[in-house]
């Protein structure tokens, strides 16, 4: 339980934001407010929660007894929810990704910088049993040095209905990648302790979202009509991404495809590998080993299932409030690098090459050393 109490409003009252204010609740903090276009959602948020609830962000925010902000709207609406929020001093958790373009979440990490509050990024899967004793096996060394993650993210049939948010190029940013391919994208990166990417490669394709005769047996879409809504944005994604220091990733993401769908990560060491399910309870270890004979030892571990990573991922935030202290997960900075690579694939796959990917760092030394160099070229050609 969280103490001393910490007033949190919920920005988009969908189910991700009732999801984050009954954790909320369970883990003391008190919810004070929400915040939503709908007057639905605004209702029933009101009614269930019994808060008082703003038809925008601007009126939640100045809400005194606010100190933490959730955001969970579509993909555009970040930045200006999470900076007028951070201006006003208060802390923000933004759901993933961080930002619908890597301009939009940049600037979000530039007013974190500033900022008084902290802020978050909602990846809640790094909270989850399978992933929690990944962590623990990788610190205590037992995987040696880890070299490739295979990340996927893959349904068969499960492009959201033409229309909705998530299929609107201006509101999401993206399709599948950005949508999903997201969490496996993130997980690789987060295993690996966040290497420094230098280059990505990728395939973006749009081949079953603006198919009339759509085969959709689970439902997924409700109700397709391709001609109806503008259908722009990917439903599947290949990728490839190298670090600094040798260690790849392979990313597939998809919506729908001609395959059996699968959520997991493979993740290869110098010692062990291991395998897991992306929000899994269980995490496989796969070693080789010589005593008595040349042999293979696959060990199963077994998690607490009840870790969903959602409360867990809320509890962490919560926590970094009262302590004062900087984010030590899902911070902004893990996030950006995400975009970053989310970015470039979307870029390669534009161009048809691969592209490079410099840090912050170096791009803010470079733009730098470019403005001191411009006026003596000018001064040299007078």
């Amino acid at each position: 339980m969280i103490s001393p109490n910490v007033g949190v409003g919920i920005v988009g009252l969908g189910g991700m934001g009732q999801l984050h204010a009954s954790s909320m609740l369970e883990l003391g903090a008190d919810v004070v407010a929400g915040a939503d276009v709908s007057p639905e959602q605004r209702e029933r948020f009101a009614s269930e929660f019994g808060v008082t609830t703003y038809e925008d962000h601007d009126g939640l925010v100045a809400d005194e007894n606010v100190d933490a902000v959730v955001v969970t709207t579509p993909n555009c609406f970040h930045e200006p929810i999470a900076i007028a929020a951070l201006e006003a001093g208060c802390h923000v958790l933004v759901e993933k990704p961080l930002a619908h373009t890597l301009e939009s979440a940049e600037r979000i990490a530039d007013a974190a910088a500033d900022a008084d509050g902290i802020c978050m990024v909602g990846f809640h899967n790094r909270h989850t049993a399978g992933t929690t004793m990944f962590t623990e096996q990788r610190k205590r060394g037992r995987f040696g040095d880890l070299t490739h993650v295979e990340a996927n993210y893959v349904r068969r049939r499960g492009v959201p209905g033409p229309g909705s948010w998530f299929t609107n190029p201006e509101l999401a940013g993206g399709g599948a990648l950005i949508d999903i391919g997201v969490h496996a994208l993130d997980l690789a990166l987060y295993m690996m302790d966040f290497p420094e990417v230098v280059e990505v490669s990728g395939m973006a394709r749009t081949t079953f979202g603006t198919r009339e005769e759509y085969a959709d047996p689970d439902g997924f879409g409700d109700a397709w009509n391709a001609q109806a809504d503008t259908y722009e944005v990917d439903d599947s994604v290949s990728a490839f991404i190298r670090c600094a220091d040798g260690q790849t990733i392979t990313l597939e993401a998809a919506w729908a495809t001609n395959r059996e769908p699968r959520s997991d990560l493979h993740v290869r060491g110098t010692d062990a590998g291991a395998h897991m399910d992306i929000g899994g309870t269980d995490l496989s270890i796969l070693e080789a080993g010589t005593a008595g004979c040349d042999h293979y030892a696959d060990v199963e571990l077994t998690g607490d299932s009840a870790l969903t990573g959602y409360k867990e991922q809320d509890e962490a935030f919560l926590e970094t409030i009262v302590s004062g202290e900087e984010p030590v997960v899902n911070t902004v900075e893990e996030a950006l690098t995400v975009q970053r690579v989310i970015d470039a694939i979307y870029r390669s796959s534009e161009t048809g090459k691969a592209q490079r990917i410099e840090s912050r760092a170096a791009e803010s030394e470079a733009a730098e050393v470019e403005a001191e160099a411009t006026p003596n070229a000018r001064l040299s050609n007078r």
